[in-house]
């Protein structure tokens, strides 16, 4: 049986996305838990761990070229703009806002993965 679709450079794209937004998300968790008063709570932490399993997962079906990913896309740019708009509101600290970043980066490669599925 032959692979019949190849994952596109735009396809590319939001997988590379998605797999920084999530290492991200990893890294922001932990050094939010190291911060003494952190200025997180469990709600934005949560939202980061969602964040970091959705990307994650987004990325694995697009690589598999599952069926639903377009579905898959549409709730990690969701999920993705509420994490982006959750990191802005703490605009003087360097790691929330490259995860913020990020996720306006994967917002944007996952809207157009979406779109291209529809």
């Amino acid at each position: 049986m032959k692979h019949a679709e190849k994952i596109s450079e735009t396809m590319r794209r939001a997988i590379d996305e998605c797999m920084s937004c999530s290492i991200l998300c990893e890294e922001t968790i932990s050094y939010c838990m190291d911060m003494p008063g952190s200025m997180m709570d469990a709600a934005d932490l949560r939202l980061m761990m969602d964040c970091a399993a959705i990307t994650r997962t987004c990325a694995d079906m697009m690589c598999r070229m599952s069926p639903l990913r377009a579905d898959m896309c549409a709730m990690c740019a969701r999920i993705c703009g509420a994490t982006a708009e959750m990191c802005e509101k703490m605009p003087r600290d360097a790691q929330l806002t490259r995860l913020a970043q990020a996720c306006r980066s994967c917002l944007e490669s996952c809207t157009a993965m979406a779109g291209a599925a529809a």
